[in-house]
């Protein structure tokens, strides 16, 4: 079996990798002309790295890493701390797997060396024709490949998802972030601070040599969506003017800032038909308030290769990869919408609500922590 993988993000390697392993070739084709250290921090679960460390990863991946020791709740304009959960060896023992701070680009690179290969770059897929014995990705330039599967891992903008699902639009959220990275810091843990229309959520990573930091606020226009798209320090900084200093010093003594439109989009119907797939956020594109866009493609990729090896028919093994995966990530993909309006309440009752149920976070997203992809998979 020959796959073709589009995309060379966090879950286009982590299929070549898993489907690899399986003794199933495939080749990564990726838009960029050169692999970027684009993007910032990525909070990565026990649910993801279990399956990493499946593949031999996990080392690599904690090497580059933080391990972070508990989840803070701060109040916005006090920057008291009103709940704090342990994670660190609290979350391993529960779960199976640490809890990591990880820059995109040092996870990347750890994919890239285990992929053992290079991505071809400079292919930017504009089209699939699929027949009963094959499927070809055509791509921009005019160079065509021919495989037995395609896999879309080309992000929210997919242009293998117009072949599986049809034409849509991606759905603004109505907000922005602004992303980057502050040398040292007391931050030592996911910590969120929670305020009205807007919050922030910052941990460290490479070691704690950096802090990772990522500011929701509201966006009155249509931006593209822009992995590139540049703002400053100090317009970061004046967003949260009011806010406690932890905040408005953390982000004035940023060296870059992104500021990134917010866009998901509307879950599919479906995500395959015979011969081609969807992965990631070409599936299931996520706003960030989970947490879980690398984990879920992650586990995309771990239950791809699953479904491919268990046997030869490729129609009825992507049926099986949708099956298994549909109903998991459209509930996670809810729940990052809902988290938004939760984590920007204003102080009063309200707030004082999601507070007390911020009690039983470890209990409440047990089921997205815990969840095994490889007992989904043979299951019934």
């Amino acid at each position: 079996m020959r796959v073709a993988i589009v995309g060379a993000g966090v879950g286009g390697l982590t299929a070549a990798v898993a489907l690899r392993g399986r003794g199933i070739h495939a080749d990564v084709y990726e838009q960029q002309s050169r692999p970027a250290e684009i993007g910032a921090g990525v909070s990565l679960g026990a649910n993801g790295m279990r399956v990493l460390d499946g593949l031999g990863l996990g080392a690599a991946v904690r090497g580059v890493a933080s391990n972070l020791p508990r989840i803070q709740f701060r109040h916005w304009r006090t920057g008291g701390v009103f709940h704090e959960h342990p994670l660190g060896d609290w979350y391993e023992r529960r779960f199976g797997g640490p809890f990591l701070g990880v820059h995109r680009a040092d996870l990347h690179r750890v994919l890239l060396d285990a992929y053992e290969g290079k991505p071809v770059l400079g292919r930017r897929c504009v089209g699939v024709q699929e027949g009963a014995d094959g499927v070809t990705a055509e791509f921009a330039d005019g160079s065509r490949v021919r495989a037995d599967v395609v896999v879309g891992a080309d992000g929210l903008r997919s242009a293998v998802r117009a072949h599986v699902a049809g034409a849509d639009a991606p759905v603004f959220s109505g907000t922005s972030c602004f992303r980057g990275l502050v040398p040292g810091s007391d931050i030592d843990g996911l910590t969120f601070f929670l305020g009205p229309g807007r919050h922030l959520v910052a941990y460290p990573v490479r070691g704690g040599d950096f802090v990772n930091f990522v500011a929701y606020v509201p966006d009155p226009g249509r931006p593209r969506e822009s992995w590139s798209a540049r703002s400053t320090p100090g317009e970061a900084a004046a967003a949260f003017d009011g806010w406690t200093a932890t905040v408005t010093s953390l982000l004035g003594r940023a060296g870059e800032v992104g500021r990134w439109a917010l866009y998901d989009r509307e879950p599919v119907r479906r995500w395959s038909t015979g011969r081609v797939t969807l992965l990631g956020d070409a599936a299931h594109p996520m706003l960030p308030h989970a947490g879980q866009g690398s984990n879920q493609a992650i586990e995309d990729a771990a239950a791809l290769a699953a479904c491919l090896a268990a046997g030869d028919d490729v129609a009825a093994a992507l049926h099986r990869y949708e099956q298994v995966r549909k109903a998991r990530t459209r509930q996670i993909q809810a729940g990052s919408r809902g988290n938004a309006a939760c984590f920007q309440l204003p102080d009063g009752p309200a707030a004082d609500e999601r507070n007390a149920r911020l009690r039983d976070l470890p209990e409440t997203a047990g089921w997205i922590h815990g969840y095994d992809i490889g007992a989904a998979v043979t299951g019934p």
